[in-house]
């Protein structure tokens, strides 16, 4: 794609002095080229995170998985897919750091003409709106339905803590918005994924940390990549054991059944880039089994791909 091309040199000029990427690196837009799309990692931040968070974890499973301890590596992201004519995002995190490295992607709020929901929690969708108002005045945004369903119903609002209700608020006002610019769709299976929302960008259900949880799966030019959301927190110990939750999980037991089945998919199949929104820079790696019957993650090495 052309208009990579100087990103691209100054990058391997970049590798070519022999300088690591620095920490602040890690905070900045980072680009893969797949196929005839550009994959772009939009951070919000980098943290360290207590496996308190998580739920059925053990401190066997701690010791073997997280050799630091008690936390993990995380992260906020959101991802950008540009092709020649058509510019998608892919949720929309906080907010805090997107509309900055929108620009730094030469890139307009108004040039975004698709956005594809994950879910509606608020790290996802605080992006979308800024002061009551639709960030993107030019987008068509995707819901699930089953997603859009749960956070519209007052019974599911009036279920929650009181202090949890914000958040229904929040993705109300979102949805609210967006108005007549709202699609609402149902995601395929893995296995028998439904038609494209775009093209070759199918929905992919991975129901269980909301219920309308939502993966992408994006095929081009003979690659692919699936988006896999909020399927992970704490990547490298749910991919060695699937079970163990997160406490915003709506349905543990579903979202455990969700990992399991796209784990082995992308594992059975291979060459599947994975890009997760709490996945530490840059945001994407692959999947793969191991001879334990279990499976592993793998980072993508920067070097891979173009620092914006």
């Amino acid at each position: 794609m052309k208009k990579y091309m100087n990103h691209l040199i100054a990058f391997l000029v970049f590798l070519s002095s022999g300088i690591a990427l620095e920490a602040q690196e890690e905070n900045r837009p980072f680009t893969f080229i797949t196929g005839n799309a550009a994959i772009t990692l939009l951070p919000e931040g980098q943290q360290r995170a207590d496996t308190g968070r998580l739920s059925g974890v053990t401190d066997e499973m701690i010791a073997e998985c997280l050799p630091d301890g008690g936390t993990y590596n995380s992260a906020v992201n959101a991802f950008m897919i540009e092709y020649e004519d058509e510019t998608v995002l892919v949720d929309a995190g906080f907010g805090r750091n997107l509309f900055a490295h929108l620009e730094a992607c030469d890139k307009k709020p108004e040039d975004i003409q698709t956005i594809l929901m994950t879910h509606l929690h608020g790290d996802h969708i605080g992006g979308l709106l800024r002061e009551g108002r639709k960030s993107f005045p030019n987008a068509t945004l995707y819901i699930s339905r089953a997603e859009h369903d749960y956070w519209t119903s007052d019974e599911a609002m009036q279920r929650v803590a009181e202090n949890r209700r914000g958040g229904f608020v929040q993705a109300r006002n979102v949805i609210e918005a967006y108005g007549e610019n709202l699609r609402l769709f149902t995601p395929g299976s893995v296995e028998k994924p439904g038609d494209d929302l775009l093209p070759g960008i199918k929905a992919v259900e991975a129901y269980g940390h909301t219920p309308g949880h939502t993966a992408f799966l994006l095929e081009n030019d003979g690659s692919r990549l699936l988006i896999w959301g909020d399927l992970t927190h704490a990547v490298s110990v749910q991919t060695a054991y699937p079970q163990v939750g997160y406490v915003a999980d709506t349905d543990p037991v579903q979202s455990a059944e969700s990992r399991r089945r796209l784990f082995k998919y992308a594992a059975d199949n291979g060459n599947i880039l994975i890009a997760g929104m709490h996945i530490e820079y840059p945001g994407m790696g692959e999947v793969k089994g191991t001879d334990r019957g279990n499976y592993a993650f793998s980072l993508l090495c920067p070097c891979e791909g173009i620092p914006r």
